[in-house]
């Protein structure tokens, strides 16, 4: 069995962020696909909600970002209190991206916005409808679905896992979830309150009681996650919010409402593949992590992204085996990091020795100043530094490439760019377009103010890079896509 004679391209299981971004990057490349939800609606509490720079960036390039822009509260700094003491403030302003600050969008508003554009475009989300079991049957997968108690086969070129922490999808591959958690419960709130702290200014608190997080989802409103001192009832009261924030925040805020609370533990966990034949998984299906740094959504988001073309190239006949191999290779070590930056975060902030919370209160101070801790600071929370270096298909450091070109939905769709001088001879002009009429299918050629040569993916990565335009960086590019490409490209 053909691709073509399957019913779907990509059964997408699990409707949320992740999912319904995957759906959707479906219908903008032309692909078949069909999204599975076994609840009844979309998710009604706002549960992950920042989004940071490198992920509007993506939004960007997928044409979806306007409607986030217009409902976000931006988030252009950082301040780290303690005891009332403010021991820094930073500047959450990276200066090589047109989205300088965090957008605070509630989860349950990305998701509505998600599956709006997705209804308007190109179909909607099956809800209610679980699946059951998936066999890879080598050219093609056979699903089963369950939905009001019928079942029904599917066929499928490939399978993406997007159904959370207890996916279906890795339980039925059989994948690890290495990892470890948490001894303390930790709670989240939403809550109104009044407009002493500033709107555009996230908030780490760390304390002898345990960290809190104030995340500002508005001038009025806020997200608060913190280590719970207590539990009490089914979820967080009003008044142990009130209590919390008495004795970690900044002075002066008040929690007037409750909006809506939870209590929760925290894992650090991985899968230990995310691919297996045709099967792979995403966001909380493959990671999931401390809620500090709030990098959880983005993570997943940005899982999708370099899923995508990959599955895409290889559904129409080009790519091949090591293209898709190449989505764990570039982002288990990604997954790490992130791993790595929230579990050390939540230690920093919760320590209960006393002479390391000193330690910590005196020396935020004195690098929070330094230039290169601010940089640092920002690339990570930002994941503007995310590269993707020593990958099998990329020469060099992979870092991310954007301009103006790139932005809207049609900029960059489904071909590798090549990015050269326009200030060239009209022979190497020529060599260049021979190059890339040679692969047409996979390679589009872009003339403009930029030195040298620049191959940059679909993903909006860096795959080569030359200072020159010569014989031999066309064919190291000729040879870096016939790494990944099920076709030769022309010499």
């Amino acid at each position: 069995m053909n691709e073509q004679q399957t019913d779907v391209d990509i059964l997408i299981v699990g409707a949320g962020p992740v999912g319904l971004f995957l759906a959707n990057e479906c219908a903008r490349r032309g692909l078949r696909w069909r999204l599975v939800e076994s609840d009844a609606t979309l998710s009604t509490h706002s549960k992950a909600l920042a989004i940071f720079p490198r992920t509007l960036e993506i939004l960007d390039m997928a044409g979806l970002v306007d409607p986030f822009l217009r409902l976000a509260n931006r988030v252009s700094s950082v301040a780290i209190v303690s005891h009332q003491r403010r021991l820094a403030h930073l500047r959450f302003a990276p200066q090589d991206s047109p989205y300088p600050f965090i957008a605070m969008v509630p989860q349950n508003v990305s998701e509505r916005l998600l599956a709006e554009h997705l209804a308007e475009t190109a179909g909607t989300v099956e809800y209610r409808t679980t699946l059951v079991s998936a066999v890879d049957r080598g050219s093609h997968v056979v699903a089963t679905l369950e939905h009001g108690g019928e079942h029904l086969d599917v066929t499928a070129t490939f399978v993406v896992g997007c159904d959370g922490a207890h996916s279906t999808v890795r339980h039925l591959l059989g994948l690890p979830f290495s990892g470890g958690e948490y001894d303390d419960t930790f709670m989240l709130a939403d809550v109104e309150t009044n407009d002493v702290l500033p709107a555009d200014e996230l908030q780490l608190c760390p304390s002898e009681f345990g960290p809190v997080a104030i995340f500002p989802m508005s001038a009025t409103r806020r997200r608060i996650v913190a280590i719970a001192s207590r539990i009490e009832g089914d979820a967080p009261s009003l008044e142990l919010v009130r209590e919390i924030l008495k004795e970690r925040a900044p002075a002066g805020i008040e929690a007037r409402a409750l909006n809506w609370s939870s209590y929760f533990r925290v894992h650090h966990r991985r899968a230990g593949k995310l691919r297996v034949g045709r099967f792979f998984i995403a966001g909380d299906a493959a990671h999931i992590h401390s809620p500090y740094g709030g990098q959880g959504m983005n993570t997943g988001l940005q899982d999708i992204w370099n899923l995508g073309w990959k599955l895409d190239l290889v559904v129409r006949g080009l790519g091949n085996e090591q293209l898709l191999d190449s989505y764990g290779a570039e982002r288990l070590p990604v997954i790490d990091h992130v791993i790595q930056t929230t579990h050390t975060l939540t230690r920093v902030m919760s320590t209960p020795n006393h002479w390391a919370q000193r330690l910590r209160d005196v020396v935020i101070p004195m690098v929070s100043h330094l230039a290169p801790f601010q940089h640092a600071f920002v690339e990570r929370l930002s994941e503007l530094g995310v590269a993707y270096r020593g990958s099998p298909i990329i020469e060099g450091p992979g870092r991310r490439f954007f301009d103006q070109s790139m932005r809207g939905g049609n900029g960059i769709t489904r071909r590798f760019v090549l990015f050269c001088d326009d200030a060239l001879d009209e022979a190497t002009r020529n060599t260049l377009r021979q190059f890339a009429a040679a692969s047409d299918d996979v390679v589009e050629l872009r003339l403009g103010r930029r030195a040298g040569m620049t191959l940059v993916r679909p993903d909006g990565y860096v795959a080569y890079s030359s200072p020159t335009i010569d014989k031999s960086a066309l064919s190291a590019a000729r040879e870096l896509l016939d790494r990944q490409l099920a076709i030769k490209t022309p010499a």
